[in-house]
């Protein structure tokens, strides 16, 4: 793969991947696409949590509450997601202000 770095020169960098495909269907558009998917994912769930909810801070370690808390925070995203909102940082804090659209995300409604 090549690209230019910021001073204008080109640099070269090969990288290696395994996959469990065989040589006939692991051709370079297949292995290219795999991985564009990966980072597709990478990006719109991963980094929403790692910036948006600031989660490589966390200092939660003990047990299975890291896992149950990334699970949590992974709906969020989905529910709003789901929703229409393009912008989970913003959709958060709407919710924040507006708990009961936060509540109505989950199908629970105001009653009087």
């Amino acid at each position: 793969m090549q690209h230019k770095k910021s001073g204008g020169k080109r640099q070269e960098e090969t990288i290696y991947g395994l996959t469990s495909l065989s040589p006939q269907e692991a051709s370079a558009k297949r292995l290219l696409s795999l991985l564009r998917g990966h980072w597709h994912i990478e990006n719109k769930s991963h980094y929403v949590r790692d910036v948006t909810f600031d989660e490589d801070r966390s200092q939660v370690r003990c047990g299975s509450i890291p896992q149950v808390l990334a699970a949590i925070r992974n709906t969020c995203i989905g529910l709003m997601r789901n929703s229409g909102y393009k912008n989970i940082a913003a959709a958060c804090r709407y919710h924040a202000a507006q708990p009961h659209a936060a509540l109505a995300l989950l199908g629970i409604r105001k009653t009087e």
